[in-house]
């Protein structure tokens, strides 16, 4: 599936989800590299007005599950979250961030991406790691 039609089949998919109701979108998807950007603002807050770290951890799972559907085969396997933590570096209160996954791990039945998440300065806000499990479809 190229870029174009995943990227379709994507908004179509997350209808009525986080991802879209959060305002999460794709701007690049490679197999070794996944870029997603998160408006920041009343939808991301917690109550003091910055971004909530829960917001920026559904972000950094989102691009890691993303980053492993592109590397399997979808039609056998399913890309679901096995772990994440991340540590939240600088508070953020309004604008856009952006998630890079890469690989740190791609292997049959686990994959591990590496999540950095930072504002339009390129000011690291967070830093995630996710790792995501292959499961067969039954």
């Amino acid at each position: 599936m190229d870029k174009d039609s995943f990227i379709a089949f994507m908004k179509e998919r997350s209808q009525n989800t986080a991802i879209r109701t959060l305002g999460i979108e794709i701007v690049e998807l490679t197999p070794d590299r996944v870029v997603m950007t998160m408006p920041v603002g009343p939808a991301t807050h917690q109550p003091a007005g910055i971004l909530h770290g829960g917001a920026s951890v559904l972000l950094a799972e989102t691009a890691a599950s993303i980053a492993s559907e592109i590397n399997i085969n979808k039609e056998k396997h399913a890309a679901v979250g096995l772990e994440i933590n991340a540590n939240h570096l600088k508070s953020k209160k309004d604008g856009i961030v952006t998630a890079v996954a890469t690989p740190l791990h791609k292997g049959r039945k686990t994959m591990v991406w590496e999540i950095k998440i930072s504002d339009e300065n390129n000011q690291l806000i967070c830093i995630s790691r996710c790792t995501v499990a292959i499961i067969d479809k039954k």
